[in-house]
């Protein structure tokens, strides 16, 4: 790395550690004072990230500064708010909506990189390599395993990517080519529905064409793939009647997976809730009165369990409700509740004042 190189990025102060294995760190600009990512890398590709860096594309992290110094490469790019799509599967919080539009999304990602010529492979798509911001978005990261597909090598060498992801051409069986990253993107939407409140086998076609053994045998473009997914949404299409279900699931929390020990727990739940708010008593207040402010209450109860457990997705409108920190996160959830709570008895003052 030149002096210059150096000055730029001594301009970058450390301010906390994402991932000392993966040496990641969150750096703010000492005279900007905006926050950027820092990574130094040991497994790269220098003529991916030169090419990323001048020529920015959508839906990746924005490249500012690329360096090489003894072997490795010092990265600053775009800090991307929000929390990884592997953070949504752990919580439960996917939805057949979600799933439909992060594919959908994933597939507009790949397909600039793919267009290129040679193509850039990205190679290591997973849940905890996409980032879905506060605005619901989803943004594919870390290059590392990327590589530009050409008609030279005829097999990869070396594994770079994730096992379970990594389609069989990664572990030496052929060279990567686009069909690499679609393989990927099968088993992530393998894992995506069946983590849906009500697991459902609608992609399995899909996820089979996707997951070939050989490259050939699998979708020619993420553009097909995604042709494919959006064709789910045709009233025509076979299994359109099944993902108008699922889009429909009103289910309340606790029976959207039909598990029979949450069912249990959550009947037992929403009984209690019930006989509290509905046998509660007001000194000196009328009938009217009584009921209203017990169906109040009841409904308070109810829309703590329902921002809490984010029944039909409710925490999408509040954007904090999926930042990466996780206190932050929580705090964003009791805000919601307080909003909607603070909300209804607004109303039930509202209604007091006309009755």
């Amino acid at each position: 790395m030149g002096y210059a190189g150096r000055l730029e990025i001594s301009y970058y102060n450390t301010i906390a550690t994402i991932n000392s294995a993966h040496k990641i760190y969150l750096v703010q600009h000492r005279e900007t004072e905006k926050i950027y990512i820092k990574k130094i890398l040991d497994v790269y590709n220098p003529h991916i990230y030169a090419y990323l860096m001048e020529n920015h594309i959508s839906g990746i992290p924005k490249l500012y500064h690329a360096y090489e110094e003894s072997g490795q490469l010092v990265l600053i790019e775009e800090f991307i708010s929000g929390i990884s799509l592997q953070e949504m599967l752990d919580e439960r919080t996917i939805t057949l909506d979600l799933v439909i539009r992060f594919m959908s999304e994933l597939c507009s990602i790949l397909e600039n990189l793919h267009s290129l010529n040679p193509p850039i492979i990205h190679r290591d798509i997973k849940p905890s390599n996409i980032i879905i911001t506060s605005c619901g978005h989803a943004v594919l990261i870390d290059f590392n395993a990327a590589k530009r597909a050409t008609d030279t090598a005829d097999h990869d060498t070396v594994l770079l990517g994730t096992r379970g992801y990594a389609a069989p051409e990664q572990y030496g069986f052929g060279s990567s080519t686009p069909q690499t990253d679609i393989y990927a993107l099968g088993i992530l939407l393998k894992e995506l529905s069946s983590a849906l409140p009500a697991p459902t086998n609608i992609f399995d076609a899909v996820i089979s064409k996707c997951t070939e053994m050989n490259p050939a045998d699998r979708m020619k473009t993420v553009q097909e793939l995604k042709s494919e997914i959006d064709k789910l949404l045709n009233p025509d299409n076979d299994n359109y009647n099944a993902v108008s279900a699922l889009q429909k699931n009103f289910a309340p929390p606790g029976f959207r997976t039909k598990t029979p020990w949450k069912m249990l727990t959550a009947s037992v739940g929403y009984l209690f809730i019930f006989w509290i708010c509905l046998s509660m008593e007001i000194k000196g207040a009328t009938v009217f009165r009584l009921w209203l402010e017990r169906i109040t209450a009841l409904f308070i109860a109810l829309s703590f369990v329902f921002c809490s457990f984010n029944y039909r997705s409710i925490q999408r409108f509040m954007p904090l409700c999926a930042n990466q920190n996780r206190l932050i996160r929580y705090f964003g959830v009791l805000l919601l509740n307080l909003m909607v709570g603070f909300s209804l008895l607004f109303a039930l003052v509202l209604l007091e004042s006309i009755f």
